[in-house]
């Protein structure tokens, strides 16, 4: 009896274990007019913003959601701290479907960090992030927490990862725009995959 309980608690731990380690990253589909994009979230890691991000989605406030914005090495010129990005969401202008900006979780509390593929949260302040999103094309480390490109030096909200269809995301990226918004936007419908 004695050797019974240990073994069952020993089995016990690591059925807890294990359990703690596997994490249930949401996977997104992005369907647009140039392919697909899927993603999968890091739910563990930023709570807070994959929160935000799953809200839009399942309350279908991105129904009109679009890329709007590329930003690429040839059109940065007032930037000393170049990035590659594509940019979208709701758009720029105010929206009746934006939520209220959420507690910003930056790339030192998650450890996400903005290297090829990684979906962040556009934002002016820290914690003004909220329905704007963008995709890295390349590693930008200036993204993260302690980078210039923002000088708070606070960094984005990265938090999630592109694991299909790059090759649509630099599309995007080489579309024709001015000053950095695409002269026609591109829809995209936005799911989570069951």
């Amino acid at each position: 009896m004695k050797k019974i309980i240990p073994s069952t608690i020993l089995f016990s731990l690591i059925i807890f274990v294990h359990a703690c380690k596997s994490e249930k990253k949401p996977t997104i589909i992005m369907e647009t007019s140039l392919g697909t994009i899927t993603l999968q979230l890091f739910p563990k890691k930023a709570p807070n913003t994959v929160k935000n991000f799953l809200s839009y989605i399942e309350q279908n406030r991105y129904n009109e959601c679009h890329f709007y914005r590329v930003v690429h090495s040839n059109n940065q010129p007032e930037n000393k701290i170049l990035i590659e990005v594509i940019q979208g969401g709701l758009g720029i202008d105010k929206h009746p479907l934006k939520l209220k900006s959420i507690t910003h979780e930056n790339t030192d509390q998650t450890n996400i960090l903005h290297k090829n593929g990684t979906i962040s949260m556009a934002r002016l302040e820290p914690g003004t992030a909220s329905s704007e999103f963008f995709i890295c094309i390349n590693d930008q480390p200036e993204l993260d927490y302690g980078g210039k490109r923002n000088p708070d030096g606070q960094g984005f909200a990265a938090f999630g990862q592109v694991i299909k269809g790059m090759e649509i995301v630099k599309k995007i990226q080489m579309l024709e725009s001015k000053d950095q918004m695409l002269n026609d936007s591109i829809p995209i419908h936005i799911k989570i995959q069951i």
